[in-house]
């Protein structure tokens, strides 16, 4: 029974350090954005290759747009705040209950 927990808590954890490294980059591109970076360095490049298309599924859904200030980034970020709340504290919590054995 703890080896399970102990399953469910690192995969939490794991979950819970995903999500705030994605944060992260989404933050930087944002930042990155409002600068006219060299699109030819590669950190720029991983950068936007793994936020762009996700803000691209956002722009065509959703009018993300106030005066040509993209919004994208920030409904991103409140997802992922979204997700780590309710899936990665939840499953860190499960596990936990278990090991206490109150599950």
């Amino acid at each position: 029974m703890f080896v399970l927990a102990n399953i469910i808590i690192g995969f939490g954890q794991l979950l819970h350090l995903l999500l705030n490294l994605y944060m992260w980059v989404v933050i930087i591109a944002a930042l990155l954005s409002w600068v006219n970076p060299d699109p030819y360095n590669p950190i720029v490049r991983f950068l936007y290759s793994a936020t762009e298309p996700v803000f691209l599924w956002f722009r065509r859904r959703l009018p993300l747009s106030i005066g040509g200030f993209d919004l994208s980034p920030i409904v991103v970020i409140a997802i992922i705040v979204f997700l780590d709340t309710a899936i990665a504290r939840s499953l860190i919590e499960t596990g936990m209950r278990i090991k206490a054995g109150g599950f």
